[in-house]
C-alpha cells in the first residue's frame, strides 16, 4: 500500500470518529444511505469491470500496442481520443486500463488523448446533458473538451 492510499484509509477513518463521537445516529443512517448506494452500482461496475476483461482477452493490450504502434504518432492520438469520446468507462477502470496499454508499448501521447476524452468528453452522455444543460452549452463544452484533450496529450507527450 502506497503513501497516499494509507493517508486516505487514515482520514477516512479519523472523520469517520469524528462523525460518530459527534452523532452516532446520522452517522450510522449515512453509512446505510452509502452502503445502499453502492449496491445499487455494483451491478453495472461488475458489468463494466467484466466487459473490459472480456475485450482485454479478445484482444489483447499487447496486439493493440501493435496495432497503435503502426500508426502516425498523429493518427493514433486522434484515433484513441475519438474511441474515448465514445466510451463510457469510470475513470478508476481508465486509469489501470490505461496504465495496461502503456505498459503493452502504445506511446503516451495516444493513451494519454484516450484518457482524457474518457473523462472529459461525454457522447455517451450527451442526451442527458443536452437535457440538463442545452444543447449549445453540450455542443460546445464537449469540442473544447476534445481540443483540448488533444492538446494535454501532446504537452505530456512533450513533458515525458
Amino acid at each position: 500500500m502506497d503513501i497516499f492510499t494509507l493517508a486516505i484509509w487514515i482520514g477516512t477513518l479519523v472523520f469517520l470518529s469524528i462523525s460518530l463521537a459527534k452523532d452516532k445516529v446520522k452517522t450510522k443512517q449515512a453509512l446505510k444511505m452509502a452502503l445502499g448506494m453502492g449496491k445499487g452500482m455494483a451491478a453495472s461496475i461488475f458489468s463494466i469491470i467484466f466487459a473490459i476483461g472480456l475485450i482485454l482477452t479478445l484482444l489483447p493490450p499487447t496486439e493493440i500496442a501493435s496495432y497503435v504502434g503502426k500508426q502516425s504518432v498523429f493518427l493514433a492520438t486522434v484515433v484513441a481520443a475519438l474511441f474515448g469520446t465514445i466510451t463510457l468507462v469510470p475513470a478508476f477502470i481508465a486509469f489501470p486500463l490505461v496504465g495496461t496499454l502503456v505498459g503493452a508499448g502504445v506511446s503516451i501521447i495516444p493513451a494519454v488523448a484516450f484518457l482524457t476524452t474518457l473523462t472529459m468528453v461525454g457522447v455517451v452522455t450527451f442526451p442527458l446533458e443536452k437535457k440538463e444543460f442545452g444543447a449549445k452549452f453540450t455542443a460546445i463544452r464537449n469540442s473544447l473538451s476534445f481540443l483540448f484533450a488533444i492538446v494535454i496529450a501532446l504537452v505530456m507527450g512533450v513533458m515525458m
